[in-house]
């Protein structure tokens, strides 16, 4: 396996028999979340929606030969691919990195570096969480709520269905830094038709270690 910010995706140095990216581990069990997120949501969310994704990512990189290939790369150049790759590879993309944002007992007042720059782009951290809130509950249906960085700056925004701030079909582009899934299958079991619970239950589970950790890259 290689690595990409922690995220373990699939080596480019395949063998035939192997399937060129796998499900990650959860960091954590699926009851660690509870009660912000509960059990049942995460086994099914884990364990069949980004399952899914990957095993179909797999199916349609075998049939375009395109096994070699980093999953930025396919991301990066989503436009040339067929839709199942810009879809399922963003889903694996976006999964990947959201279990990896969140941790029990996580949550509280952003620190370090990426608290000096969201003080520095919205005026404070409240204001920063309301326009994220507001973000990430207008989206209209089915997609995901984004903090990037893009050459030093900081910029909040959305994106349709898998779509991610690397695929060059983004019209929001940058370093994912945060990206909260607003999917109805990501909440529904427990808030139904609630989203904006939800969402102020998951700042409980931030985990602002990997946001610094992800700032530090860009």
């Amino acid at each position: 396996m290689r690595l990409t910010g922690d995220v373990a995706f699939a080596t480019p140095f395949f063998k035939a028999d192997e399937p060129a990216f796998t499900l990650p581990d959860l960091p954590y069990p699926t009851s660690a979340l509870e009660p912000n997120i509960d059990t049942m949501t995460m086994e099914i969310h884990h364990g069949k929606h980004h399952k899914a994704y990957v095993d179909n990512l797999n199916k349609a990189v075998n049939e375009g030969k395109l096994n070699n290939k980093k999953l930025e790369e396919l991301l990066g150049q989503a436009s040339k691919y067929s839709p199942a790759i810009h879809n399922n590879g963003g889903g694996h993309y976006n999964h990947s990195m959201f279990w990896t944002l969140m941790k029990p007992a996580g949550g509280g007042d952003p620190t370090g570096p990426v608290a000096e720059a969201i003080n520095s782009t919205f005026g404070s951290f409240a204001a920063f969480k309301e326009k994220f809130n507001t973000t990430a509950t207008s989206r209209f249906g089915s997609g995901w709520a984004w903090l990037v960085a893009k050459d030093g700056k900081l910029n909040i925004g959305s994106t349709p269905n898998q779509d991610n701030p690397l695929m060059d079909v983004s019209d929001l582009k940058g370093q994912p830094l945060i990206g909260l899934d607003v999917w109805e299958h990501a909440y529904y079991l427990k808030y139904q038709n609630k989203r904006a619970d939800y969402v102020n239950a998951w700042w409980n589970l931030l985990n602002w270690d990997e946001v610094n950790r992800r700032f530090k890259l860009q």
